[in-house]
């Protein structure tokens, strides 16, 4: 055998129809229980019971117990970064799962991808905050720069409590449905949760549908003017 990381196991997990309806459904960064992923799944609840065991044992799932039931969710936002690639890829080479629904426009336009916005304005607000100097992309990474900090912190975000986490502050995140990146990482989380307190944008129950009120898309837009 090859040294280095299996990405067989990983994809033979992703592989199974039920696991791969049970992560995406996972994909909005909420918590579901084990008989709700089994209606996604269209599984029964003992089926999920064995997939759910597989995917907590390979990582890509976390569970935590509260009064009867157990919750489960993505392992973390390496997990929903992936999902959402693959996705892309399906989507470019043909595999479709279904004819597009009624939320197919809704979803391309703003979505949540774990805990960050994904989607058509998701994708032209980095490209705005790239040709606005906010952050600067040397080779693969994204950096913020200084005038990207002073815009942060005058739309009331804490820069400096971003900064001491682990979590990566500025990341790329291949967009499923227009196939280039977005913002991810702890910026992309903050930016899209400012966009809710604030009143511009939410979500919608039970989707992954993120909606913006006509006052968040005017606010959007001139903040983040289309790059030229």
């Amino acid at each position: 055998m090859r040294a280095g990381p299996d990405i067989a196991r990983v994809a033979a997990l992703l592989g199974d129809p039920a696991r791969a309806n049970m992560l995406t459904a996972l994909l909005d960064g909420g918590t579901l229980t084990a008989g709700e992923l089994a209606r996604q799944a269209g599984v029964t609840a003992q089926t999920a019971s064995s997939h759910l065991a597989r995917l907590q044992d390979g990582g890509l799932v976390a569970s935590r117990r509260q009064g009867r039931h157990h919750y489960f969710s993505l392992s973390d936002h390496d997990v929903g970064a992936i999902l959402e690639s693959l996705m892309g890829l399906a989507d470019r080479i043909g595999h479709q799962r279904a004819r597009p629904g009624p939320k197919d426009p809704a979803l391309r336009q703003a979505r949540v991808c774990y805990d960050h916005l994904a989607g058509t304005m998701a994708v032209a607000m980095l490209d705005s905050m790239l040709a606005q100097r906010l952050v600067h992309s040397p080779g693969d990474d994204l950096v913020l720069t200084d005038q990207g900090s002073a815009f942060i912190g005058r739309l009331g975000i804490d820069l400096p409590f971003l900064a001491r986490s682990r979590r990566p502050l500025c990341r790329t995140c291949l967009d499923w449905s227009v196939r280039r990146p977005h913002l991810a990482g702890g910026l992309g989380a903050a930016l899209l949760t400012r966009f809710s307190e604030l009143g511009w944008a939410s979500r919608q129950a039970g989707s992954r549908v993120v909606t913006f009120t006509p006052l968040g898309q005017e606010a959007f837009a001139r903040l983040f003017p289309p790059a030229a």
